[in-house]
């Protein structure tokens, strides 16, 4: 890993591998770590969030996790971040504790979804809460209200955060609000807050208002393409990258109307790199064989601009 390196880019938020009878399978996750590097051209990961089944793992689970995502990084990877966000406060502390321990880049914390906060303060309450239990650790929250029915706006959240967190860092922004984003931008840019958006089929309408990168699932299996959208609009080659995110759209639009999560996420990734990620826990259950396929034929058949 990187120190002191500025988190930008794509960040793939990793899927948690499982065994058939649904144990955590960190056996393959330096197969995972070279492939993301190799084939994908991604060097940061986002452990533990909501690809990876962050809050159907037990603590344990989860801090076998982060070491190994840790471990099999070193020297390859630029950032590991490890979610620590949970219901409780105690255990989101221990697991902040942990993985400033074991050496992670940096940490993320959800808002707690069921006892909920209902304003800025209590929000950065339970995050200041968390950060503190890792003071040289860059800390980012993670916004993800269709998820978690919190819907503080970050913008108005942001307002002397860094008095109260000294350590945080930036946003992982999963919402299709980009009037919110865009304020976050506009008036933070002397803090050099880093914004990582999370809704992937939107992601180059967020960088044209400045997003610095993004984290998310579609990474995993298509980095290399997004990566290619990333190039294009820096040269500036704007319908090239309009392309690129145009394909990556039609495919996602072509599932998310087949029924698409965490477990169609997981099947999708196993059929593109032929590494085993196994089934969801869960309330969650498996892809079926139909979707597969289906999903399978669909990207087989697109034509990116690479050739490829």
């Amino acid at each position: 890993m990187t120190p002191g390196k500025k988190l930008q880019g794509l960040v793939a938020a990793t899927i948690t591998p499982m065994t058939p009878d649904g144990q955590i399978n960190l056996l393959v996750i330096r197969q995972y770590v070279d492939y993301l590097v190799s084939e994908q051209n991604v060097r940061n990961v986002f452990v533990n969030g909501t690809t990876g089944e962050g809050l159907s793992l037990n603590t344990q689970e989860r801090k076998q996790l982060a070491e190994e995502w840790v471990c099999q990084g070193k020297d390859k990877l630029d950032h590991v971040i490890i979610h620590v966000g949970a219901l409780s406060l105690p255990e989101s502390q221990e697991l902040a504790r942990h993985a400033a321990a074991v050496g992670a880049s940096a940490i993320a914390v959800i808002a707690p979804f069921f006892f909920k906060p209902t304003n800025k303060d209590e929000l950065v309450a339970f995050l200041q809460k968390v950060a503190s239990e890792a003071p040289a650790t860059p800390f980012y929250y993670y916004h993800i209200p269709h998820l978690t029915g919190v819907k503080i706006r970050v913008e108005e959240m942001l307002d002397g955060i860094k008095e109260r967190i000294p350590t945080f860092q930036g946003v992982k922004f999963s919402d299709t609000d980009l009037l919110d984003l865009a304020q976050c931008i506009n008036k933070n840019e002397r803090e050099q807050f880093a914004f990582l958006y999370g809704v992937d089929e939107q992601l180059l309408s967020a960088l044209a208002i400045g997003a610095d990168g993004a984290v998310g699932s579609t990474y995993n299996y298509l980095g290399r393409k997004t990566n290619l959208m990333l190039q294009a609009l820096a040269k500036p080659d704007l319908a090239l990258a309009r392309k690129y995110q145009f394909l990556t759209g039609e495919f996602l639009s072509f599932v998310i109307k087949l029924g698409f999560g965490v477990a169609q996420t997981k099947a999708v990734m196993t059929l593109v790199s032929g590494i085993p990620m196994g089934p969801p826990r869960l309330p969650l259950v498996g892809a079926s064989e139909e979707f597969i396929a289906k999903a399978k034929a669909k990207l087989d058949s697109i034509v990116w601009p690479d050739g490829d």
